[in-house]
């Protein structure tokens, strides 16, 4: 039998490895072969062109589609989502011609590109060219040309040179997706005095006003107003916006009226298994039919996705832990696990959170009031901005 799993580690993993061909499956590289680490998927950046048309090549160490998320028309920054492109930290330096400055990080289950516009730009085309003519990497092409009248042209064309990989830092604002439980019909548990649908809509307006104060967050509420949402729609709403992270609030109710105190849910193994159920059919993570992929490869992809998400998920809750129980009560097992819809998309880091037990007198009070729920709101920021800052994302 352990031979058999010698055999199955030595050609079945290998195999995978070599049918991906674009991605780097660094877990199990590790468990079948000692050795450097494979390169990033991410080499060089280049630009080439002026103020009238500006071209943009990545070179890649493995082929890619891009995934536009936005084309930077409302706010002059255009994001393309780099699906199974690796990179090691984040790599940024200072543009040219129609780009000022870029910036590539990690993000739902591959690369993220962000250009900083110098006006409204629009997207000519984009393509990969596979190595070839002296070439060495792939290079994924982005092709700009100015709107008319948008940027005035300053300097003359140049040939297509290198950007540098590090300079001064690039401050794009990281996606927070903040979901207030319940809504509509959906009323949640029920208080004394207050509704649960009323206490997670509230926290979660004080909370997008705290993240967006900063300047460092865009912030994008599931519901703003006492509506019903699906819960298979609140985690297509993350996916869709690209999100760094997603939290739901909630509030928690029992049969015993003195059980109080805060927790956080993370997905449980089990409800992994469910991650289908947000999966649409298109969905990169599912494709099995892509030239040189089979279906047991996209498994592999799926739950390499799913384990660094559950990672980051895991040290953000402990964070969150840490801060909310210097305002309130936890429960005396306050890090949970389950298998709650809301947690279930695989590429974005996500908790669930119950802010206390409003069928509890002590509970309700404080999440009742607009001060202590301030001071929650505050703990769950302070959360937030250290998760970013602190490097755990790239566990």
């Amino acid at each position: 039998m352990r031979r058999g799993l010698i055999n199955f580690a030595r050609m079945g993993w290998v195999r995978a490895l070599l049918i991906v061909g674009g991605v780097t499956l660094a877990g199990v590289a590790v468990a079948t072969a000692k050795g450097p680490a494979a390169p990033a998927g991410v080499q060089k950046v280049r630009f080439g062109g002026d103020r009238v048309e500006t071209r943009v090549v990545i070179d890649l160490d493995r082929a890619a589609a891009g995934r536009l998320l936005s084309d930077g028309m409302a706010d002059q920054r255009l994001v393309i989502a780099l699906p199974n492109v690796m990179v090691s930290g984040d790599l940024q330096g200072a543009g040219q011609g129609l780009v000022k400055r870029w910036l590539i990080d990690e993000a739902a289950g591959g690369a993220r590109l962000r250009l900083d516009l110098a006006g409204k730009v629009e997207i000519r085309r984009r393509f990969l060219l596979p190595p070839g003519d002296g070439a060495t990497a792939y290079r994924y092409v982005i092709d700009l040309k100015a709107v008319d009248g948008a940027v005035a042209p300053q300097t003359p064309r140049l040939a297509l040179a290198s950007a540098p990989v590090k300079a001064a830092p690039l401050r794009l604002k990281k996606v927070v997706v903040i979901d207030a439980g319940h809504g509509g019909k959906d009323s949640g548990a029920v208080g004394a005095n207050i509704y649960e649908k009323e206490v997670t809509l509230a926290a979660a307006k004080s909370l997008k006003e705290r993240l967006e104060r900063t300047g460092r967050f865009q912030v994008v509420l599931t519901r703003e107003t006492d509506t019903f949402v699906p819960l298979e729609s609140r985690v297509q709403i993350a996916r869709r916006a690209d999100a760094d992270l997603f939290i739901s609030l909630h509030a928690d109710s029992g049969p015993d009226a003195t059980t109080r105190g805060a927790s956080v849910y993370t997905l449980s193994e089990k409800g992994a298994d469910r991650v289908g159920l947000v999966l649409e059919k298109d969905d990169w993570l599912m494709k099995a039919n892509m030239p040189g992929r089979d279906r047991a490869v996209s498994q592999i992809l799926l739950d390499l996705s799913q384990r660094a998400t559950k990672n980051r998920s895991a040290a953000f809750a402990q964070l969150l832990l840490a801060n909310v129980g210097e305002e309130t009560a936890l429960l005396r097992r306050s890090h949970r696990d389950a298998g709650f819809i809301v947690l279930l998309a695989p590429d974005v880091p996500a908790v669930l959170l119950e802010m206390g037990f409003i069928t509890n007198p002590d509970d309700e009070a404080f999440l009742s009031s607009k001060a202590s729920r301030a001071r929650l709101v505050d703990a769950v920021a302070d959360s937030i901005e250290a998760y970013f800052s602190s490097g755990l994302r790239k566990s």
